[in-house]
């Protein structure tokens, strides 16, 4: 049995990695997080070029039909370089109308581009919810991903239904968070015409779930060889920090949390592949577990880089804002277990 990566999936995670080795250096992220809308604009050309956009989409519809375990591969490599891209909201909106074969065709081309307004099909707030009366949503959601240079929005309704609305027919306002390396935005729907619907669906949320999951295990992955290398480097009373003990141990305990974090990723996503009975428990627990391990990593890795690790010099900032706003995305760590509780008939 196998249980390593194929060819094929290690040729994209290497061709992925290329590219944003070159399209996404920190120089750039640090720009993009200023509000650089010129160098947001060619690593979005870069990605695209790629071809990322066609990866989720069914080979029928002009994709290239690859899975769950080759879109987290994708969404990981990502997180490692904290690069802002479109592809989760591309890949979701792909799975949700993957029946209508013109919606995941026009999400291949480039024609359509979709915005992710899911935040309350996981946690319901003040001042947002939407319904869908005649054919019509009204209401608001907040943290709507990806909605910048999109065509459509996928919203979900009080009831979990996901509805496909023209982002030109939706109010988009700005709402910060700490990560400034991807924006997010507050839509508000007044009588906004649907143009397509699909029905609950767990596995919708437990996917989504799943790729925060590998985004934030590339990012943590970053920030723990970001602090091997800073304490082979670093030195302290005339000894490189690396050879100190206590730094040894914690350098050995973010990676001996994080390599089997990167198994259940890729195990999770492996079983929504193949349909297994347990895929969406497993997806929802991947996304809990690493938000956990990945809030451990974030702090430790800034502990070994001392006063250093605030600095924008280093950036780390970066990496550690995003796996914190990873760790509430489409739900904390405590709603994605309870979640998985239910799945399994454990809710009280």
């Amino acid at each position: 049995m196998e249980f390593a990566l194929s060819e094929d999936q290690r040729m994209l995670q290497d061709g992925v990695r290329g590219v944003l080795a070159g399209a996404a250096p920190l120089d750039r992220i640090r720009k993009i997080a200023a509000g650089d809308t010129g160098e947001a604009a060619a690593l979005a050309s870069a990605l695209e070029e790629f071809g990322l956009s066609a990866l989720s989409v069914s080979e029928a519809a002009g994709g290239l039909g690859l899975g769950a375990l080759e879109a987290c591969l994708v969404q990981e490599a990502l997180g490692y370089h904290v690069a802002p891209a479109r592809f989760l909201a591309d890949a979701v909106a792909a799975k949700v109308f993957a029946a209508h074969t013109d919606v995941p065709a026009a999400i291949a081309s480039g024609e359509a581009r979709f915005g992710l307004a899911l935040t309350e099909l996981s946690a319901r707030r003040d001042g947002a919810g939407a319904a869908v009366a005649n054919g019509k949503i009204s209401g608001a959601a907040l943290l709507v991903q990806a909605a910048e240079g999109a065509t459509h929005l996928i919203a979900a309704d009080a009831d979990g239904a996901l509805h496909s609305v023209a982002a030109e027919a939706t109010k988009l306002s700005p709402m910060q968070t700490i990560d400034r390396t991807r924006s997010f935005h507050k839509a508000e729907f007044k009588d906004a015409p649907v143009l397509m619907s699909a029905a609950p669906d767990d596995g919708v949320l437990a996917f989504a779930r799943l790729m925060v999951a590998a985004d934030t295990l590339g990012a943590a992955q970053a920030m723990l060889e970001k602090a091997v290398a800073y304490a082979k480097e670093r030195q302290q009373f005339g000894r490189v920090i690396g050879s100190f003990q206590a730094v040894k141990h914690l350098c050995a305990e973010m990676a001996a949390k994080l390599e089997p974090a990167r198994a259940l990723v890729w195990h999770a996503a492996h079983a929504l592949d193949t349909g297994d009975a347990e895929s969406l428990v497993m997806a929802n627990l991947a996304k809990a577990h690493l938000a956990e391990v990945g809030t451990f990593i974030a702090r430790t890795s800034t502990e070994v880089h001392g006063g250093m690790g605030f600095t924008d010099l280093v950036g780390l900032h970066y990496w550690f804002k995003r796996i914190g706003v990873n760790r509430q995305l489409f739900g904390s760590p405590e709603a994605a277990r309870e979640t998985a509780a239910q799945l399994q008939g454990l809710a009280a």
